[in-house]
């Protein structure tokens, strides 16, 4: 593979705030591109075909003159970055099937998303309103979605985890929180604590559609560095005795009281990435308004070997 030029055809810069999020803007012309050249397919055939969702990668990637694989694999898969946003030139009714298939391009140029047990698919789209019966935070407007990594349920590897945002109205708040590993002033104290490793029991609500019970420590196997990995959300973890649900209260105000947590607006069709154990992600509340509503889209899944 060829390493990328210094003229890319697309737009990378870094994050404002954080030098570890790499920007990507991706220009009109690749957009219009990308739009023509996959339209004989349609959100259907992707679904019901895998192999095509390969096809919308290495069509985005020939449009980017081969290097925009090259740059994502680059930025997802080092521990100092490990996360990149992902913009483009909005067009004159984009729809939402040119959202899908942009962002299962994305997914299938780092990786292969997971089987996703709530939407029956290899992604899920979701929406958050001003009510909702809901059995966990996840469309929960006006309580915060704390600090977490996705996959601690299931069996898959859980790599990476894609969020896209598909729409919104009269949505003030809800920004997107996130926290890198190594930016956690407590890390060392957590990772060396004496039960750090002790596998806990995680299990999930109904609507996640996941009938089994997995057991896996908070920090699991170190990365290629020899560095740790989280594997952590407070909602799914089950405790069985005292000294294990204080660790967890404990590593859980960690994090939200950590003073490196970043905050950030997305703008609708904006698309986040990040490495799923280097990065926490979670979602602030939402100012009340009755006509709120937020649709997203989510894919997770693992790297390439």
């Amino acid at each position: 593979m060829t390493p990328i030029s210094e003229t890319p055809p697309f737009t990378l810069t870094e994050y404002s705030r954080s030098q570890r999020i790499q920007i990507i803007t991706l220009n009109n012309e690749i957009i219009t591109a990308f739009n023509q050249q996959t339209t004989q397919w349609n959100v259907q055939a992707i679904e019901f075909t895998p192999f095509l969702r390969f096809m919308l990668a290495t069509i985005l990637d020939n449009i980017c003159e081969n290097q925009l694989g090259y740059c994502l694999k680059n930025i997802i898969t080092s521990r100092n970055k490990g996360a990149f946003l992902l913009q483009f030139e909005q067009q004159e009714n984009q729809s939402v099937d040119c959202y899908i298939k942009l962002s299962t391009a994305i997914s299938h140029l780092i990786g292969l998303p997971n089987f996703d047990a709530m939407s029956g698919k290899f992604y899920a789209r979701f929406i958050i309103n001003h009510t909702d019966n809901d059995d966990s935070y996840l469309r929960k407007a006006y309580h915060p979605l704390t600090l977490h990594n996705d996959g601690t349920y299931v069996d898959e590897n859980t790599d990476f985890v894609l969020m896209m945002k598909i729409g919104e109205q009269d949505a003030i708040g809800g920004d997107s929180t996130l926290l890198h590993i190594d930016d956690w002033q407590a890390l060392k104290h957590f990772y060396h604590h004496k039960i750090a490793k002790t596998p806990f029991q995680w299990q999930s609500p109904p609507s996640k559609q996941v009938q089994h019970n997995v057991f896996h420590p908070v920090f699991i196997d170190e990365d290629k560095h020899g560095k740790p990995q989280l594997s952590f959300i407070d909602q799914f973890a089950y405790p069985q005795n005292k000294e294990q649900a204080l660790f967890l209260y404990q590593l859980q105000i960690s994090l939200e009281q950590d003073e490196n947590i970043l905050s950030l607006t997305l703008p609708v069709g904006s698309i986040l990435v990040i490495h799923n154990h280097y990065w926490l992600h979670g979602r602030d509340a939402f100012t009340p308004h009755i006509a709120l509503t937020r649709e997203l889209l989510r894919q997770r899944g693992r790297f390439f070997n």
